[in-house]
């Protein structure tokens, strides 16, 4: 039987549990948590997380990423929030969360 795939803004993006958000400088702190990040936080004294400041458009879409709201209806809340500022609102939200889930960030659910 054959599934039909699921449109992309019909998935519900979700930060991993790991992430934090620093609300007062827009940024997102990411723990090191890999075996060469680890190595350097112990050998080479480098930080344990590092800190991806955020423009605006970022900083709202992260805010905004509960595990319940769609790509679409992350698009509206943009639109409506955020309006000509963060035009063209679908290509850059896909980017950014294309992005967000390259450097695994970021996983999906069905709604």
């Amino acid at each position: 039987m054959i599934r039909r795939k699921k449109n992309l803004l019909e998935m519900v993006p979700v930060l991993k549990d790991n992430l934090k958000i620093d609300h007062e400088n827009q940024r997102l702190i990411v723990p090191r948590t890999n075996l060469i990040e680890r190595f350097s936080v112990r050998f080479l004294k480098q930080p344990s997380e590092r800190k991806i400041q955020l423009d605006d458009l970022g900083f709202f879409v992260i805010r905004h990423i509960d595990g319940k709201s769609t790509v679409l209806e992350l698009a509206n809340v943009v639109e409506t929030k955020l309006g000509d500022k963060a035009s063209p609102i679908l290509e850059r939200l896909v980017t950014f969360l294309s992005i967000l889930e390259s450097y695994d960030w970021l996983k999906w659910k069905e709604k």
